[in-house]
C-alpha cells in the first residue's frame, strides 16, 4: 500500500451504557493518502464508508485472498491516477443485532450522534482535513447506502457529497419477504419474541438463526424502538400471521428514503454530489427501490445521477471503481 491503514481508538460518550451493553471504545480504520504519508502541508477532502449490515469498521478493511478491501482499492485507484487523494474513514456502528442503520434509537444506541457529532469532530481534530461539508462524502453499500442518503438528507451541513450503492428502501418490498420467515422462526420458539431474543443473545454461533429474522429483529430496534415494549422495541407485523400493523409500519415508512425526500427536498437539492445504482440481479430487489426513488428525485427536481448495472447485491465492491474517482473528483480541495 502506497498510503497507510491505521486504527484509531474512538472512545464515545454518546455510546456508553447503550442498551445493547455494546462497546463504547470503537476500532476506526482509517486510510491516509500517500502524499500526506510523505509530509505534504495541505489539507485532504475526507471519504466516509458505511459498511452494510453485520459489517464494522475492521471487518471492511480486513485482508482476504484474491479481493481488495475499500482502502485497498482507493490506494490503487489513487497509484493509478484513476482517483484524487483523499483520507477514508470507516465507522464502526454495529450492534449486537447486527447494525444500527446508523441511526439513534432508544433501542440500540445513538449512532447517528456518533458518526456525525463525534467522529467528524474527531477526524477533523487529529488530521488536516478540509473541514467544510463540501470536503466530506458519505459512501456505503446496503444498509450503509440507506445511511449514506438518510445522513446526506439530515446532514447537508456537514457532507455535500452522497454515494449509495443498492441501499435499503421501498421497504415493502426489499423487507416484506422477511417478515413471513421471521413468524417462521418465532414458532419455533413458542411465537415468543422474547425467546427467540433471549436464545439469539446467548448463542455464541448466530448460524442456527436465519438472515431474514435477524435482519427483521435488527431493523425493528432500528425503526420502530418503543422503551416501554418488553424487548425495547415493536415488530411492524403480527407475530402469528406477519401481517402489516399499520401504526407501526408506518414509522418504517417515514424512514423510507423515498418517502423522506419530500420533507428534505431542500437539504437534497444543496448536495452537490447524490449518485447511487444497484444491480438488475439484486437478490433483495434494491433496484427497484433505486428506481422508485430516481423517480420521485425528479419529480422533486433534485439533480441527481442513478445507474443500473448486471450485478448482484453480493458483488457491490466493484462498484466502488465507479463511486471512488466520482466522489474524490468532486469533492473539495
Amino acid at each position: 500500500m502506497r498510503g497507510r491503514l491505521q486504527i484509531e481508538t474512538v472512545s464515545s460518550p454518546v455510546l456508553a451504557d447503550n442498551p445493547l451493553g455494546d462497546p463504547r471504545r470503537r476500532s476506526i480504520p482509517v486510510y491516509l493518502p500517500p502524499s500526506l504519508c510523505r509530509g505534504a502541508k495541505r489539507r485532504y477532502p475526507v471519504l466516509y464508508y458505511l459498511p452494510g449490515f453485520l459489517g464494522g469498521g475492521c471487518s471492511a478493511v480486513s485482508t482476504r485472498l484474491w479481493r481488495e478491501n475499500v482502502a485497498e482499492r482507493l490506494d490503487r485507484l489513487i497509484a493509478l491516477g484513476k482517483a484524487r487523494e483523499a483520507i477514508l474513514v470507516i465507522p464502526d456502528c454495529s450492534t449486537a443485532y447486527g447494525g444500527s442503520q446508523y441511526l439513534n434509537s432508544s433501542a440500540t444506541g445513538r449512532y447517528e450522534d456518533h458518526v456525525v457529532g463525534e467522529l467528524v469532530p474527531f477526524v477533523d481534530d487529529k488530521f488536516p482535513t478540509v473541514r467544510s461539508a463540501a470536503g466530506r462524502a458519505l459512501i456505503g453499500s446496503s444498509s450503509g447506502g440507506f445511511a449514506a442518503l438518510t445522513l446526506a438528507m439530515r446532514h447537508p451541513g456537514i457532507f455535500a457529497h452522497c454515494a449509495c450503492h443498492s441501499g435499503d428502501m421501498l421497504f415493502e418490498v426489499c423487507y416484506g419477504a422477511d417478515f413471513p420467515k421471521l413468524v417462521g422462526e418465532l414458532d419455533a420458539h413458542g411465537g415468543s419474541l422474547k425467546r427467540w431474543l433471549k436464545a439469539f443473545r446467548a448463542s455464541r454461533d448466530k448460524a442456527g438463526f436465519s438472515y431474514a429474522a435477524i435482519n427483521a429483529v435488527a431493523m425493528s430496534a432500528c425503526y420502530s424502538p418503543n422503551p416501554r415494549s418488553p424487548s425495547g422495541f415493536e415488530l411492524p407485523c403480527d407475530p402469528r400471521t406477519a401481517q402489516l400493523l399499520p401504526r407501526i409500519w408506518a414509522r418504517w415508512k417515514a424512514l423510507d428514503p423515498i418517502e423522506a425526500a419530500p420533507r428534505r427536498r431542500a437539504a437534497l437539492k444543496s448536495l452537490r454530489t447524490l449518485f447511487f445504482d444497484a444491480g438488475r440481479r439484486d437478490e433483495f430487489s434494491l433496484h427497484l427501490g433505486a428506481r422508485a426513488l430516481a423517480c420521485r428525485l425528479r419529480a422533486l427536481g433534485v439533480p441527481h445521477r442513478h445507474e443500473e448495472h448486471g450485478l448482484g447485491h453480493l458483488d457491490l465492491a466493484a462498484r466502488l471503481e465507479r463511486s471512488l474517482p466520482l466522489l474524490t473528483e468532486r469533492l473539495e480541495r
